[in-house]
């Protein structure tokens, strides 16, 4: 059997990743505001009862674009505050020589989440950055995920350059609808899988 060309294998796995972007977007777009409500709100009570969520002490979480139909997970920073969890927010920084990177920095209200450089709401850049061993848990957004933890995202790798900082002994959650739970996705070497995955409808390991 002849082996593929890593470099083909690259091309044609972004290729599918492209495809699959633009079907998982306009899916989204088609489903009614009000089921979706209801499905994340499903997932948010889904999130809140697991173990994980229970026993953190800092969690991070992302502010969806609901513009984009992302899953509603706002509720959550209400009951991780209530339960004197520190809440962390992601956000781009840049280093001494210019290039960005992704981090979690802390908030003590979600007020404190402007639209900065970019297109999401992040942090203050002067909020206080976290430290590995300081997040327990963190809530993570896809256009799809896979049955073994993999995600599909923008396309930036946002997520996959920021959870290794923080796994382990953080673990990551993964928030989708169920429409949007695949039973695999094309995988490149450096997409990182996730702990758990959370839908409406289950909670895959």
């Amino acid at each position: 059997m002849t082996p593929v060309d890593p470099k083909l294998f690259g091309e044609l796995a972004t290729r599918a990743k492209q495809q699959l972007r633009t079907r998982m977007k306009a899916l989204r777009s088609a489903h009614p505001d009000t089921p979706l409500a209801e499905r994340s709100a499903r997932i948010v009570e889904r999130v809140a009862n697991l173990p994980e969520f229970t026993a953190a002490r800092g969690i991070a979480l992302f502010w969806p674009l609901l513009e984009q139909k992302e899953v509603d997970v706002r509720p959550l920073d209400a009951l991780a505050r209530a339960a004197q969890k520190r809440v962390y927010y992601p956000g781009f920084a840049e280093s001494s020589s210019g290039a960005l990177f992704s981090e979690l920095r802390l908030t003590s209200a979600p007020e404190e989440l402007a639209v900065r450089a970019h297109r999401f709401l992040e942090p203050p850049p002067a909020a206080a950055a976290a430290a590995r061993g300081e997040v327990d848990l963190v809530v993570v957004p896809a256009l799809a995920a896979a049955l073994s933890g993999h995600r599909l995202g923008f396309g930036i790798g946002f997520y996959d350059s920021l959870l290794p900082d923080f796994r382990p002994p953080a673990r990551a959650v993964i928030v989708v609808y169920d429409f949007q739970l695949l039973a695999e996705l094309p995988v490149m070497p450096h997409d990182v899988a996730c702990d758990l995955v959370v839908s409406d409808a289950r909670t895959v390991e």
